[in-house]
This record gives structure tokens, C-alpha cells and sequence, in this order.
């Protein structure tokens, strides 16, 4: 059922009960008018008539009483509102009062007569050689009340009629915003974004047409966001394979090119050792030079692709990194807490409860965020935390005391660490958040869902 047809028939009951209400006021009135003139006509009647018996009376030379009232009825004629009837002593009528011709053409309806008639009175007069009988009668009455009833109901019926169609005129007329608004949900419904509703005249519906755009727009930044989530991922995921494939070319590759490098300066020493003094120190030379080499594809195999997080998990990789860091700076103090439900959790060589992509990320936004702190907080003691919660929610917090930074002033077109580490957790659909009070040091706090099968 419409709204428009809701509104109009709603409006057509209320105005078919005002109709009733002011038609039973109307009836009820008309009634107590009938009634009251009914009464008022046969209370003239009778009086005069008595007035006739008693002049008659009082004079015989007039003649028999009935005689007389006889010759003054037929002069009288019709008398509104009553019906007379005379009788002479054997009970002959000698006179019947005419019926009334007032619109005799109005004929009601019986309904109408029932609910309007009053009780009918009847008055007996009992005279010399005779009797008179006076009856109450509201039929004229009643044909006069119909009459103006009857057209006061065709007027009201005009007026009802005309009401409930100009009514469903401007409904149709204001409700048709609600028609442009359904279409443009179902269009939203299916994906059209790009949907949005003109002005509308009403303030109401201008109200929600301007709500519903807003909404439209909303909708759109929001898939234009989860589209930059996605894209995200993927470049990242395509770039943790090409390190991962990298750092595994590296290993195998140089690697073994390195090792053989190694092996063949190692026996070119061993030979020439004493035969020729100057071959086998050239020999150890390479043999130096190739351990650094070695050294130093293993430090970029590990800023690569970290394999203590393939082997070990998140846990044990970050307390290696941080190791790592510490070597280098022994002046700054570095601390690592770890939930047990993550520093125990690992199964052939991933964590059990966080999975790869999540582990990477986290493990790049650590990495990121010393290699911030060591470059410019000036800090002296570096701490961070990783807590996996009873929701699920993995929260990591690194925190220095160091310099502070003022986040409005870091131009992120030039330096994308904190940019870098921001994507990361919005395309985790993590919260990324940064506390900093100069001279007292800052904060990075990283909330992440966690799920498994990431």
C-alpha cells in the first residue's frame, strides 16, 4: 500500500466522519425541531377548537355543538401539524381533516421518518352529539426537513468528492519526490554511486535528498579507499615476492658463487703457502674479501627477506632485528615485550596465530619506525610492544624518549616512512595512531585484527 494512497484514505475517513458527525447533529436537531413544532401546532389547534366548543356552548342558538364545529372545520380546512376527525353520537365521522399538500412530491426515505418522527398525541374532545379526536402529524414537517436535508447532502457529497480529488492531486504532486529518491536507492542498491537527487522544492525532501547525496559521496570515498586498501596490499604483497625472490637468488646464486670464490683462494693459500709467499698472501686477500662479501650479501638477504620469519615467526624475528640494532647501538637501550600467546606460538616455522601478510607488515613498520627513532629522536631507550588481545586484536606500540616531532610539520611527499607504515595498517584495516610531546619523546600505537588466514 502506497503512501499516497495511505494519505488519501486517511483523508476520506476523516472526512467521511466529520460528514457523519455533522449529519447525526444535523438529524438529531432536525428531530427536536419537528418534535417541538408538532407539539406547538397541536397545542394551537386544540385551543382553538376548545374555543369554538365553548362559544357554542354558551351560545345554543348557534345550534348543535357538533353542527357547529362541523361547518367550522370544513371553513378551516387544512391544519398544519394535525389531523382531525369528527364524530356525531353513533360514531359516523362527519369530518376528516384534508392531508397536507406541502411538497407532497418529497418523498423520505422510511430510515429518515423513523429517526425524525416524534410520538404522535392524540387529544379527544367529547362534545354534544358527538366526538372530536385531534391527532398530531408530522409527515409535512418531516417532507420539509428531508427536502432541505436531501440538498444539504448532495452539496456535502459534491464537497466530498471535490475534496478527496483535489487531495490525491497534491499528493501526487508532493509525493512525487519519493518516487526520484526510491530510484535513486535502487540504483545505489546496485552500485551506481555516482546517483545524486536534484533539488526538491520541499524542505523535507530537500532534507533527505541532501542527506542521501551526502551518504552517495560517503559510499564513494569509501570504496575509493577499500580500492586504495587493495591496491595497496597487492603492490606490497608484489614487493615482499620480489624480495623474497631476490634475497633467494642472492643466497642461491652469489651465494654459491661466493663459496666457490672462497674454496678455490682457500686451496691457492694452502698450495702456495710456501713455495710462493706472495701467491698465498694475494690468495688470503681473496679469501677476506670474499667473507665480506658474504657478510654483506647476508645483511642485505636479511633486509631483503628476514628468514627467521619463515622459520621462527613474527616473535622471534623482531627480537632478532632488535638485537641486531643494539649491536649497532649499544648507547641506546632497547626493549622488547612480547605476549606469550605470540613468542610460543609457532608451528613448522610461522606463528600459529598471526599470519604472513600481517607478519610482514608488522615486522617492516618495527623495522621503519627504529630506523626513524635511531635517525632522529635522539633518544636514549627504545621500547616496543606487541600484544595479541583476547578479540583478536594484535596492538603494537614502539615509543622513544627522545626529541618529539611535530607529525604536521613532516613533509610526506619527501620522507615516506610514516606514510609507508599508515598504508600498511589502514590496508590491514588497522588504526595508526601517533603521540608526540617535544623534548619528551614519541609514540606510534598500531591496533590490527588479527587473522589467521592473512
Amino acid at each position: 500500500m502506497s503512501l499516497r494512497f495511505r494519505l488519501n484514505l486517511l483523508v476520506t475517513l476523516l472526512s467521511f466522519a466529520f460528514i457523519l458527525v455533522v449529519g447525526t447533529i444535523l438529524i438529531n436537531d432536525t428531530r427536536v425541531s419537528i418534535r417541538e413544532r408538532v407539539e406547538a401546532a397541536s397545542r394551537v389547534t386544540v385551543q382553538l377548537l376548545d374555543t369554538v366548543i365553548i362559544s357554542s356552548s354558551l351560545n345554543p342558538e348557534y345550534g348543535a355543538t357538533h353542527k357547529v364545529l362541523q361547518s367550522f372545520l370544513q371553513s378551516l380546512g387544512y391544519v398544519r401539524s394535525s389531523h382531525i376527525v369528527l364524530y356525531d353520537a353513533r360514531g359516523n365521522i362527519l369530518y376528516r381533516s384534508p392531508e397536507s399538500t406541502f411538497k407532497s412530491d418529497v418523498h423520505p426515505p422510511l430510515w429518515f421518518s423513523k429517526l425524525v418522527s416524534p410520538k404522535a398525541e392524540t387529544v379527544e374532545r367529547t362534545i354534544r352529539y358527538g366526538k372530536l379526536v385531534v391527532t398530531s402529524s408530522a409527515a409535512g414537517s418531516i417532507r420539509e426537513a428531508w427536502a432541505g436535508l436531501s440538498q444539504l447532502m448532495w452539496v456535502g457529497l459534491g464537497f466530498f468528492v471535490v475534496l478527496n480529488l483535489l487531495v490525491y492531486a497534491l499528493l501526487s504532486y508532493s509525493l512525487q519526490p519519493i518516487t526520484q529518491i526510491l530510484k535513486a536507492i535502487k540504483r545505489m542498491e546496485r552500485g551506481d554511486l555516482s546517483t545524486r537527487l536534484p533539488v526538491f522544492s520541499l524542505p523535507d525532501f530537500e532534507r533527505i535528498g541532501h542527506s542521501l547525496n551526502r551518504m552517495a559521496e560517503s559510499l564513494t570515498a569509501e570504496r575509493e579507499l577499500e580500492e586504495n586498501r587493495q591496491l595497496t596490499h597487492l603492490i606490497q604483497q608484489h614487493i615482499e615476492d620480489e624480495r623474497r625472490s631476490l634475497a633467494r637468488e642472492l643466497h642461491d646464486e652469489l651465494g654459491q658463487y661466493v663459496t666457490a670464490i672462497k674454496t678455490f683462494a682457500v686451496a691457492i693459500v694452502n698450495k702456495t703457502k710456501e713455495k710462493s709467499p706472495d701467491i698465498s698472501e694475494h690468495a688470503q686477500v681473496i679469501v677476506s674479501a670474499a667473507n665480506q662479501i658474504y657478510d654483506g650479501m647476508h645483511n642485505i638477504v636479511r633486509q631483503l627477506r628476514p628468514g627467521a620469519l619463515d622459520n621462527l615467526g613474527l616473535a622471534e624475528t623482531l627480537k632478532d632485528l632488535v638485537s641486531g640494532y643494539q649491536v649497532q647501538h649499544p648507547e641506546i637501550k632497547m626493549q622488547l615485550y612480547v605476549s606469550e600467546n605470540l613468542s610460543s606460538a609457532h608451528i613448522q616455522g610461522t606463528d600459529a596465530k598471526i599470519g604472513e601478510t600481517i607478519s610482514i607488515n608488522l615486522y617492516r613498520i618495527v623495522q621503519e619506525a627504529l630506523n626513524n627513532a635511531l635517525k632522529y629522536a635522539q633518544a636514549s631507550s627504545i621500547e616496543i610492544r606487541l600484544i595479541n588481545t583476547a578479540d583478536h586484536t594484535l596492538q603494537l606500540s614502539i615509543k622513544d624518549n627522545g626529541i618529539g616531532m611535530n607529525v604536521d610539520a613532516v613533509d610526506q611527499t619527501r620522507h615516506f616512512g610514516l606514510l609507508g607504515m599508515r598504508e600498511r595498517v589502514q590496508a590491514l584495516y588497522g588504526t595508526f595512531n601517533i603521540k608526540t610531546i617535544p623534548n619528551m619523546g614519541t609514540e606510534i600505537e598500531i591496533s590490527v585484527p588479527n587473522h589467521p588466514e592473512s
